[in-house]
């Protein structure tokens, strides 16, 4: 790897879970690599109606154990269906997963900009997090 992942905040990604085991690499940090055809960078906290909305899109999470309050990295594309669902009142607000942006890699602002992560922050964010410059993203899909 030629340089250390980093968050949102272009800070080192921190360690999102180890219980379950997340991450495309399966090593608790939800990096791509730039190898990650899913994009599975944003760390959410699912709840039990996001869970049922990926279901009904066709990725059913439970089947790999989780259940409402647990921590995964989520294709950013899924966290994106979601937020549009959410926008067009297809789920509610907790049909959006929580972001810890400490823990998501700075991947998923290609998909996503930064205010709309923010929106449904855990609250934990580093100091200094602007968002200037980082979320490129328009958000569409």
């Amino acid at each position: 790897m030629a340089s250390s992942p980093v968050n949102v905040f272009k800070h080192p990604l921190k360690l999102f879970s180890q219980q379950p085991v997340t991450g495309f690499f399966r090593d608790g940090y939800c990096r791509t690599g730039g190898i990650d055809p899913g994009n599975h960078a944003v760390a959410g906290i699912v709840t039990d109606e996001f869970l049922d909305f990926s279901a009904s899109r066709g990725n059913d999470l439970r089947s790999v154990g989780l259940k409402g309050g647990c921590r995964w990295c989520l294709c950013t594309a899924r966290w994106l269906e979601a937020y549009q669902a959410y926008r067009s009142g297809k789920v509610t607000s907790l049909g959006v997963p929580r972001v810890d942006l400490d823990a998501t890699e700075d991947s998923a602002l290609k998909m996503v900009d930064l205010e709309t992560f923010r929106q449904f922050s855990t609250g934990h964010q580093q100091p200094g997090g602007s968002a200037s410059g980082s979320g490129s993203g328009s958000g569409a899909a």
